[in-house]
């Protein structure tokens, strides 16, 4: 894996009344070279932006960051619909978005919106066949009829856009083997790290079912959502009693990164403040202008560099 082949970004708010904060945070994100902004996907909350409006907008008014909905709730949004969005995304901002998806979460509140409930199984079912009909419905090619048991087109013209990566927020075993088959990246659930033991016990899964699937589980990148606090000077103990990390200095956060790629073959991260708090100026800056270097330089002079995963 090169250096290029590691991802950084923030995950930021979606509050209405956080509009002017998330914009300048993005175009300074923009402006000190991260790769990904991360907005969470809840229409239900009358105060929460729609993320792909968000997403739309910002990707107008910055340069070289790409967009990402941390994840994608795909019960509220048709998977041809959302086919025709991110390609179009794509097209217009020159490649800079990512899908996120995930089947799911708060039924009760999708539900509220008007859409059929789901059984966690049919969930994970429609999560896998979107993904599929995403792909198909992008890249060019003749028109799609695709007949599965949650989604259906007929005589549908692809867009002739590459359809963009797929990073799921998979967390059972019926959701990990999915990734597994069609995805292109993973988000561990509930800030898992490479560390834990949820990592541990979910790789493997996405591992087999892409091996099954005749695919090379290396091509299916695990990104995290890593929460924590960027200190200015060192602390005593960078984890908690229960192995979560806490947080650190410029120079714990580099190392403790660094061997997550080189020795958990990590492929990116997004940061997020610790708890509920808020990203400032000072921790979106030290994350992009001292941390994000310096993993950057320590894998490029690391040899040999670990695969994927």
């Amino acid at each position: 894996m090169s250096v290029q082949d590691i991802v950084f970004g923030f995950g930021a708010h979606t509050s209405v009344e956080d509009v002017p904060e998330l914009l300048r945070l993005a175009r300074q994100a923009d402006r000190d070279g991260l790769d990904v902004f991360s907005l969470s996907d809840h229409p239900y909350f009358g105060g929460r932006l729609d993320a792909y409006a968000a997403i739309g907008f910002i990707l107008g008014r910055t340069e070289r960051v790409a967009g990402l909905a941390n994840v994608t709730n795909l019960p509220t949004r048709p998977a041809p619909m959302l086919a025709r969005t991110v390609t179009s995304l794509s097209a217009l901002s020159g490649g800079r978005v990512v899908l996120g998806m995930g089947a799911g979460g708060l039924w009760d509140r999708i539900s509220d919106m008007g859409v059929p409930r789901l059984s966690p199984g049919e969930a994970v079912d429609a999560f896998e066949e979107a993904i599929v009909l995403v792909k198909k419905l992008s890249g060019g090619g003749p028109p799609v009829t695709y007949r599965g048991r949650h989604h259906q087109v007929d005589r549908i013209e692809p867009a002739p856009v590459p359809a963009p990566p797929v990073w799921t927020g998979s967390v059972g075993p019926k959701s990990l083997a999915a990734t597994g088959r069609v995805a292109d990246g993973w988000i561990p659930g509930h800030a898992a790290d490479w560390l834990s033991e949820r990592y541990r016990s979910s790789r493997p899964v996405i591992d087999e079912a892409a091996a099954g699937a005749g695919r090379d589980p290396r091509e299916i990148r695990t990104i995290f959502n890593f929460p924590g606090l960027i200190s200015d000077r060192p602390l005593a103990a960078t984890r908690d009693g229960d192995g979560r990390w806490i947080g650190g200095s410029a120079a714990q956060w580099a190392e403790e990164l660094t061997g997550a790629v080189l020795e958990h073959g990590a492929s990116g991260f997004i940061l997020f403040p610790p708890g509920r708090a808020e990203h400032d100026d000072l921790s979106l800056g030290r994350w992009a202008k001292e941390i994000v270097p310096a993993v950057r330089e320590a894998i490029a002079k690391a040899h040999p560099v670990a695969p994927a995963r």
